[in-house]
């Protein structure tokens, strides 16, 4: 476990902060070279994922704060605190605003936007997973179990390191998305339709290995939030599927100058 990487007095780099970064560098850059490649303005990409974060940790911290029953200043501007789903709304509404103040369509950059934040989701669980920030799983006598003494529910039997089996399991979502996103360019919304279905198996998934308390029909909270995005995930891809498709979603990369007089010779 380690919270604090490097520490300058009452200045340090925390890896919590770190993982976020990379995570956010990540889908910025991943983003921007989808874009491109599907003939889209990358320049707003920056914009987006600024969105994206403020808005994400904003719906974060106010869904912890509602699942608490309180809205404390100390616990909104601190490390903890942050629960994907409120981010998720969070950070669709900013990104959803910025996009259509941008001369890209909205669907397919969404598809782009929604496939790279699985990815980015997946390093940011490596930043829980170094920080010790108690999203760890059961009690496990398996190899690889781990204990966790100083971290937020501090723990000295080695459990499951939950947060490195949802990184294994988003960047496989990733993968997956990635490598038939070509395909799915001429049904715009169906990448963001299964990041949706992804990131809900994934979630419903590993609360087997959390510690959140089952609920409503044996399910924790997380469990059947994830099979509601799961469900929208799959009526988003229902509907892009069977609407008719405006001429203007369905992009096509733009051949530069020297491909054009290729292909006229």
């Amino acid at each position: 476990m380690y919270p604090t990487l490097i520490d300058f007095g009452p200045i340090g780099i925390h890896s919590f902060g770190l993982m976020m970064a990379l995570a956010f560098l990540a889908v910025l850059l991943i983003s921007q070279r989808d874009l491109a490649r599907k003939g889209l303005d990358p320049r707003p990409t920056s914009s987006i994922i600024f969105a994206a974060a403020v808005g994400g940790i904003i719906g974060a911290k106010l869904h912890s704060a509602l699942q608490d029953g309180k809205i404390e200043i100390a616990e909104l501007i601190s490390n903890s605190g942050l629960v994907w789903y409120g981010g998720v709304i969070g950070a669709l509404a900013a990104v959803l605003f910025v996009i259509h103040r941008s001369p890209n369509p909205i669907l397919p950059t969404l598809d782009t936007i929604g496939m790279s934040v699985l990815l980015g989701h997946g390093i940011g669980r490596i930043g829980c997973f170094l920080s010790g920030d108690g999203d760890y799983g059961p009690p496990s006598d398996l190899p690889w179990a781990m204990a966790f003494p100083n971290g937020t529910v501090p723990t000295e039997v080695p459990v499951h390191p939950t947060p490195l089996y949802e990184t294994g399991m988003l960047l496989i979502g990733f993968g997956l998305l990635w490598s038939i996103r070509k395909q799915k360019e001429g049904t715009p919304g169906w990448l963001l339709g299964g990041a949706f279905i992804l990131a809900g198996i994934e979630r419903f998934i590993a609360e087997f290995f959390r510690l959140n308390q089952p609920g409503l029909f044996g399910l924790t909270e997380a469990q059947l939030t994830s099979i509601l995005m799961a469900i929208i995930g799959g009526c988003l891809i229902y509907w892009v599927t069977h609407r008719p498709v405006a001429t203007a979603e369905v992009t096509v990369p733009t051949l530069s100058p020297k491909r054009k007089r290729r292909r006229r010779s």
